[in-house]
């Protein structure tokens, strides 16, 4: 049978000292002389002894690990924001927990309450496109557990998000649009009640009165961000009397699927059809004819700064003001 661990009580009676003195030349505390400091630690070696970490936690008011939800691991933009957010974590001390809700609510919320019942010290948290009830907010707040939004966040007052500005990133495609000539400029959006949908809506439109092009409400179309969902939209475009000549996507995974598309019915992508997307996928540089441009959102700023604020929560037991901290989206011409 497996031994259990030995204890410290153990180390005591075998040394014949009491456990306290254990505990305190495990620690290397000065009151103990170096001689029975190294004879403790020798036999704990022997032993094999590991502390408590549930007692230290317990003393300490803490388990020195933090909960983070992402709608997909797999997913570029997560996986940089997730490498920033373990190297702030570890400078820290803490471990990381992941949980993946694949753009499903209940599942979501069943990552947040199991967070929950292994008390992390704090949660960062991009939501689901599906996300709309936010009731688990209140259930933090009871439970003292401090939560940072970041990338999608909700249009709430009062908590702790980080995102990118996406305005900027969209004047930015559509005069590069408009640049060489375009003037049918299409919108493939997201799901309409995502604030990051509607953000882009609304630079979408800015953008194109900037540049002095009309706009064409049946150039705005959404996405769930399927791939069916995708052709849908794209179907729509085609569809219409003069189809666009420019098209800006809510992100590269949608663009992706639009180029397949685009393919399947003759069209030649940069000829007959220009894309460009939000994100910035990383593995653009290596297609032998990606879109025009891509927009990158900054995930590594995302994730470290997230990481930073939540970290900045959990060291202070004072309640303190939240923080709204948005990084400028910028085009990357390919």
């Amino acid at each position: 049978m497996k031994r259990k661990p030995a204890t410290i009580k153990e180390i005591a009676k075998k040394l014949k000292i009491s456990p306290s003195t254990v505990s305190r030349a495990l620690k290397d505390h000065p009151s103990i002389g170096l001689v029975t400091t190294m004879r403790v630690k020798k036999v704990a070696e022997e032993l094999h002894y590991e502390p408590n970490q549930a007692a230290i936690f317990f003393k300490q008011q803490r388990t020195f690990t933090i909960g983070v939800v992402l709608s997909n691991i797999s997913e570029p933009f997560f996986s940089t924001a997730l490498s920033e957010i373990e190297n702030v974590a570890s400078k820290q001390g803490y471990t990381v927990l992941i949980g993946q809700s694949l753009d499903d609510p209940d599942r979501e919320l069943k990552i947040i309450q199991t967070f929950k019942r292994h008390r992390v010290d704090g949660i960062l948290m991009s939501l689901g496109k599906n996300t709309q009830d936010l009731h688990f907010l209140d259930m933090l707040k009871e439970s003292e557990i401090p939560i940072v939004f970041f990338d999608c966040v909700p249009n709430v007052q009062h908590v702790n998000k980080v995102y990118s500005n996406l305005s900027s990133g969209m004047k930015e495609a559509i005069q590069a649009f408009a640049s060489i000539g375009h003037q049918n400029i299409a919108l493939i959006n997201g799901p309409k009640n995502l604030l990051a949908s509607h953000e882009r809506e609304v630079a979408y439109k800015l953008s194109l009165e900037a540049e002095r092009i009309p706009l064409n409400e049946k150039y705005m179309v959404h996405t769930n961000l399927t791939e069916s969902g995708n052709i849908e939209a794209m179907e729509k475009l085609l569809a219409l009397p003069t189809r666009p000549s420019a098209i800006v996507s809510f992100n590269d995974f949608v663009t992706l699927d639009l180029m397949k598309y685009i393919r399947q019915r003759g069209l030649v992508q940069k000829r007959d059809v220009f894309f460009i997307s939000y994100a910035n996928y990383p593995l653009w540089k290596y297609m032998e004819n990606p879109p025009m441009g891509s927009i990158e959102q900054y995930p590594d700023l995302q994730g470290k700064c997230a990481a930073e604020i939540l970290f900045k929560n959990i060291a202070t037991e004072a309640d303190i003001a939240a923080e709204e901290i948005s990084f400028d989206s910028k085009l990357i011409l390919r």
